[in-house]
């Protein structure tokens, strides 16, 4: 098997020569701006571009359209949840009325029974008061009976 030999100098210049003039080529083979190939390759980029703006200003309105729905829904929500809050706080208020009316129905009961109480406590102190006073004048009866 024979040894590798590599390229020698003169042949790697070579070769670097050739690529810079194929490089030159290619570029001057490049079409002209006003090309009719480079024309419409332009014009279709444009129509690529206007397509894609229309399709994000389609998806901006859908997107727009949606979040005006979802506000006008949370609008909606809320507006139900102020009335329930309100029907609520009604509602407590109707319930803390009657429950405020009831505790001075119990008071009045109360501060009634407790008047009756007294009254029958005073009839029975008065009772008996009478009792001992009829005892002591039936006592003071009788002494005078023996004298």
């Amino acid at each position: 098997m024979p040894a590798f030999k590599g390229a020698s100098f003169q042949d790697r210049q070579k070769s670097t020569a050739e690529a810079k003039k194929a490089l030159l080529e290619k570029f001057k083979a490049r079409p002209a701006a006003d090309d009719p190939a480079v024309i419409a390759r332009e014009a279709q980029r444009r129509e690529i571009a206007a397509a894609r703006e229309a399709r994000a200003a389609e998806r901006d309105a859908r997107l727009r359209a949606k979040a005006e729905e979802l506000a006008r829904q949370q609008a909606e929500k809320d507006a139900a949840a102020q009335a329930r809050l309100k029907a609520e706080e009604e509602a407590r208020k109707a319930e803390s009325a009657v429950d405020a009316a009831r505790r001075e129905l119990e008071e009045e009961a109360a501060v009634q029974a407790k008047a009756l109480l007294e009254s029958e406590k005073k009839a029975e102190r008065d009772a008996r008061y009478a009792a001992r006073k009829g005892r002591k004048a039936e006592s003071k009866a009788e002494q005078r009976r023996y004298r």
